[in-house]
Formats: structure tokens, C-alpha cells, sequence
């Protein structure tokens, strides 16, 4: 099938990439401004021979979808607002027990219920620290219906490849509008699926073969039996409270994201070839920062823009590296203050850094940063 041309919505790009990325297994519940992600998973899923099923809660739905990935299925459940604060504990449970799951987030204002139909940047930290005690995290933020095409490919070969959930952090904005989007044709996309068990050889579920980034996943149902828990558990996959298989099982699931940092990790760079002045962004506000951009240059401003696209783990070697070249950063996001903690802690003294943002569901102008970046200069 050839590439074709299509007008869509990002919610919509999402679902038509996770089911060229080999979804085949959905759960969830319906919740603004994610909805259209549930309606499109179940008009389309049955026609590429998958399930799709709603549950009766959002905590119902990761767990759902948890088990059809250990069944053998790519899954995907999406949410917004409370509903990725009901879905903590499972992601902490997927990600001990290295299962591989793309939850999709489309950020609205908060917090409880909040502004349901607003756009917001406030759940940044969340996805990284929203469920308890130390663990791996992988989140990917698109700024367009493109890249929220490709960045959720890119979500289901992460988690493939590295045994692990992945966060889709979208927002409102990116989720709803339309944009013209070219679609590859399936042989041209790069697809990733997880390894399976050598045939013949005795099974050791959690045990990862020399030269072989996690272990080796046998789906449920096809002729190996093991145990899942969200215990410390050893190679067996049976609980253990021993303290040393603690610490190396906890290394392996941190090391396995933090020795591959040049693999996971993507940012974007924008006129930054002869920036003066630097702005931080990511998600839909980097699109306003690209349009305050080009006002200030028009006013003679030379500003560049740094965009992390993946979240986290942070491009923390590449901002700190950039910062060396600035006096001043303007970190622009649609929360109070999230990531610019994080920009503040990379750059430590290269660089003062400012802020701009708000979280009253209304989307910062490019004459706000405009104005902003003159008052720090």
C-alpha cells in the first residue's frame, strides 16, 4: 500500500500509528479530551483481527490492558486528568514487571476534574515520579498531529525493545487539531516486536541473556508458565525479600534505560544556529514559541528554541551542554512551574533561567513570550 495524504485530528493520527505499530489490544474508559482514542480503537481494532473492550473504571482499564500485552498482544490505553492518577499504581506494576504498554495522556486543566475540555501541561511530573518508589520512565511529547503519529510508533517499539511502559504525554491542543498528515505505507514503517524465547531451551522468565538489553518475553498461553508480581522478585519471577536481588533487579530495570539514553532520547533544536537568547519548550506551546520566535527576530532578538521531545529521561547531556552558551533561558510551558525545575537542575550555573506559564486552560500567546523574553533581557 502506497503513502497517502489525509487531513486528521491528533487523537485520530495516534490510534491510525498504534495500529500500524501492531496494536491489537485496547482497554480503557471514555474521558475528555481523549475520548476520540476509546471510539477509534473500537470502530477499527475488530477490522485488523484485535479486541478492543471498555472497562468500568480507569484503574479496570490499565490492568486490562496489562494483561493482553502478557498475552501476547500490543496494548494501548489512554486517559486525561484524574484518570492517569488512577493508572499510577499499574504503571508501576507494568514497569516492575517489565511489561510492554503505551499509555497515552492528553493533558487538560487540573487538578481533580478540573477544566475537562482545556489544554493543559500540568501531569509532567507526574509521569515521572506519579507512582511510588524508584523506576524507569519513558514519556514522548508531540507538538503536532505528525509527530503524535510517530512519536506513538515510536512509543510501541520502545516499549517492545526495553520491557516497559511508555507515556504518550500529548495535551488538548495536539490531540484536537487538524493537521494534513502524510501516512507511510506500512513497509516503510520500522517496527519493533518483543523477543521471544529461544525453542528447545528451558525458561528462565527474568533472566537476560549476555548481550541482550531485557529478558526474553513468552506470551501467556503458548506453552511456558511463569509467575507476575509486583514484588521484588528474582529470575524465576517468584517473590524475593532478599535485599542484594533487590538492589540488582532495581539496577536492571534503571540501567536498562540509562545505558541506552543515546537510543530513547530526542529534542529538536530551532534557529538555534546564531540564538542569543534561548527558550525551552516542549508539546503544543513550542508552537507558539516558534511563532515568538520569528516576531522577535523581526525586532532584531536572535532567540532559539530548545524542544525536548522526549521528556524523560530528560536530554540532559545536550541541554547542559547548550545552556553554556546563554546568560538567560525562558522555560514555556502550560503549567505553574514543572519543567523548568528540570532545566534549572541541568543547567545549575550556566545559565539563569526564567518562566512562563499558566494553567487557567487558556493557551499562552507569542506576544506574551514576546513580552516576556524583553523583560528578562
Amino acid at each position: 500500500m502506497s503513502k497517502k495524504i489525509k487531513l486528521m485530528q491528533g487523537n485520530e493520527a495516534c490510534v491510525e500509528a498504534a495500529l500500524m505499530a501492531g496494536m491489537r489490544f485496547y482497554a480503557g474508559y471514555p474521558i475528555t479530551p481523549s475520548t476520540e482514542l476509546a471510539e477509534l480503537s473500537a470502530l477499527h481494532l475488530p477490522y485488523y483481527g484485535g479486541k478492543f473492550i471498555q472497562m468500568e473504571d480507569e484503574i479496570a482499564g490499565i490492568a486490562a490492558a496489562i494483561g493482553g500485552s502478557l498475552a501476547g498482544l500490543k496494548s494501548m490505553t489512554a486517559t486525561s486528568g484524574p484518570g492517569f492518577s488512577l493508572k499510577q499504581e499499574n504503571i508501576g506494576y507494568a514497569a516492575i514487571a517489565e511489561i510492554p504498554l503505551v499509555i497515552v495522556n492528553v493533558q487538560r486543566g487540573g487538578p481533580s476534574t478540573g477544566l475537562p475540555t482545556s489544554p493543559a501541561q500540568g501531569d509532567v511530573m507526574q509521569a515521572k515520579w506519579g507512582t511510588h518508589g524508584d523506576h524507569p520512565v519513558i514519556a514522548l511529547s508531540p507538538d503536532s498531529v505528525t509527530e503524535t503519529f510517530n512519536l506513538t510508533i515510536r512509543a510501541f517499539n520502545l516499549a517492545e525493545k526495553y520491557r516497559t511502559p511508555v507515556i504518550l504525554l500529548t495535551d488538548e491542543v495536539v490531540g484536537h487539531m487538524r493537521e494534513k498528515i502524510e501516512i507511510p505505507a506500512q513497509e516503510d514503517i520500522e517496527i519493533y516486536d518483543r523477543v521471544k524465547p529461544k525453542e528447545n531451551e528451558e525458561y528462565v522468565p527474568f533472566k537476560t541473556e549476555e548481550g541482550e538489553i531485557v529478558p526474553r518475553m513468552a506470551n501467556f498461553g503458548e506453552g511456558h508458565r511463569y509467575h507476575v508480581t509486583g514484588l521484588f522478585h528474582d529470575e524465576s519471577g517468584f517473590p524475593s525479600n532478599s535485599s542484594e536481588n533487590a538492589e540488582v533487579m532495581l539496577d536492571h530495570l534503571m540501567n536498562k534505560i540509562d545505558n541506552n539514553l543515546d537510543d530513547i532520547i530526542d529534542y529538536e533544536e530551532y534557529m538555534m544556529d546564531d540564538a542569543e537568547f534561548l527558550i525551552v519548550s516542549y508539546g503544543s506551546t513550542a508552537r507558539t514559541v516558534r511563532s515568538a520566535i520569528k516576531a522577535l527576530r523581526a525586532e532584531g532578538i536572535k532567540a532559539g528554541m530548545f524542544r525536548a521531545i522526549t521528556l524523560w529521561p530528560s536530554p540532559e547531556e545536550k541541554l547542559a551542554e547548550i545552556s553554556k552558551k546563554f546568560d538567560k533561558i525562558l522555560v514555556a510551558e502550560m503549567n505553574l512551574g514543572q519543567y523548568v525545575q528540570e532545566v534549572q537542575r541541568i543547567v545549575k550555573s550556566n545559565s539563569e533561567v526564567y518562566h512562563i506559564g499558566r494553567a487557567n486552560g487558556e493557551v499562552t500567546t507569542p506576544s506574551e513570550i514576546v513580552n516576556k523574553v524583553k523583560e528578562v533581557l
